[in-house]
């Protein structure tokens, strides 16, 4: 039960959040990382620490010499080996055999997993604690009863659209920074996904690049005559040395052999992540191209303009596109994500129409003007989406 009250806190990174008090201040692929990701990586981590699903996650065997208890330790805390596997006859389980001049293969990674994978997590959720704290909640401010069921109610609508028109027009071309710091943390995505695919490489031991791969060809080769990469990597009977000193104080060598139970999840975990990880990178590379698009290519942001917020008249786009800045771009587009599409588009015809007409110079608005609508930023820099 214990494993399931911790699943069920990290369901929270995963959970649909309603516009109704909270902002959206990124995209889908955005949320993969901080919040899928970082709950899958979470998620993992309980399972591999809940002994409970599999028994203890090593147990050895030799000649009684040794306590179980204290051989089970020792193995745990140092580490188990195996043997290269050549296909020979007359060998109990891949891995095992005579231990003569053969090279041995060490493995010690089970006891860091559950610290590597909560590592991973913090990583994939860094990227948006940075955005959220750049971001200031800026987009809750401007947006604040326009989102969800706190929308705004007819009567008030017009002045609230005006403002938030006026707000955009005294504001244009101060938002420079706004879209570096998004771009800055798409590419610190798109980088965390590569850097953990070769951390996990190194962390295996040069086994996690190939081992999606691996596996697939393996489920595509005659039985007889393959041999299993997951428990290459991840094998379940291992072997390990135990000396200790003899009655007569001679050293006496004890071999054992060690299930490791804890494998059978771990090479699960392991593939799944190397597809997610390579999905997740595709989609994150695909974002920065997106990205780069919009900042370098004025007919993108045109385009979006037209087709995602069905905004189609021909001044104002031209208007908004040539009059306005990519961080103002930025804002615009986070804005038309937090509020419906009708109201927004009502508020880009305004803003494109003024833009184009010119007779709208910018200036500063009043303080009781702007509080009604928009309440103190600092009351809300905590609290958007996280």
């Amino acid at each position: 039960m214990a494993v399931f009250g911790m699943a069920s806190a990290v369901a929270g990174f995963v959970k649909v959040r309603y516009l109704i008090d909270k902002a959206v201040i990124d995209n889908m692929v955005f949320r993969m990382h901080y919040r899928i990701t970082a709950a899958i990586m979470f998620l993992c981590c309980i399972l591999v620490t809940a002994n409970n699903l599999i028994g203890d996650p090593i147990s050895c065997i030799s000649d009684g010499a040794v306590p179980a208890h204290i051989l089970n330790t020792y193995c745990w805390i140092t580490y188990t080996f195996t043997l290269p596997y050549s296909g020979a006859k007359g060998i109990a389980h891949p891995g095992l055999g005579n231990d003569y001049e053969e090279e041995k293969r060490i493995h010690s990674y089970y006891q860091w997993v559950p610290f590597m994978l909560f590592f991973q997590g913090v990583l994939f959720y860094v990227p948006h604690w940075i955005w959220k704290n750049w971001e200031e909640g800026k987009v809750r401010m401007i947006s604040d009863g326009m989102r969800g069921t706190t929308a705004i109610i007819a009567d008030d609508k017009t002045n609230r659209q005006n403002r938030l028109v006026q707000y955009l027009l005294d504001t244009l071309h101060m938002h420079n920074t706004y879209s570096f710091g998004y771009f800055f943390c798409e590419v610190l995505n798109f980088i965390n996904v590569v850097g953990n695919i070769f951390f996990l490489d190194t962390f295996l031991g040069g086994a996690f690049l190939t081992y999606g791969t691996d596996v697939v060809r393996f489920s595509n080769m005659n039985q007889e005559q393959r041999t299993d990469p997951m428990i290459e990597v991840f094998p379940r009977m291992t072997k390990c040395t135990f000396h200790k000193f003899g009655a007569s104080g001679t050293i006496q060598k004890h071999d054992a052999l060690c299930v490791l139970a804890l494998n059978i999840l771990n090479e699960k975990i392991f593939i799944f992540l190397w597809f997610w990880f390579i999905i997740l990178s595709v989609v994150s590379g695909l974002a920065i191209v997106y990205s780069a698009a919009v900042i370098l290519l004025p007919s993108t942001r045109e385009t979006i303009l037209k087709r995602r917020f069905r905004f189609g008249s021909p001044n104002g786009v031209e208007a908004l596109v040539r009059k306005t800045q990519v961080g103002d771009f930025l804002l615009l587009h986070l804005l038309g994500q937090n509020i419906s599409l009708r109201v927004f588009g009502e508020v880009l015809d305004e803003l494109g129409r003024r833009l184009h007409l010119g007779s709208n110079p910018p200036s500063a608005p009043s303080t009781l003007e702007m509080a009604p609508i928009y309440p103190d930023i600092d009351k809300f820099s905590k609290e958007t989406e996280t």
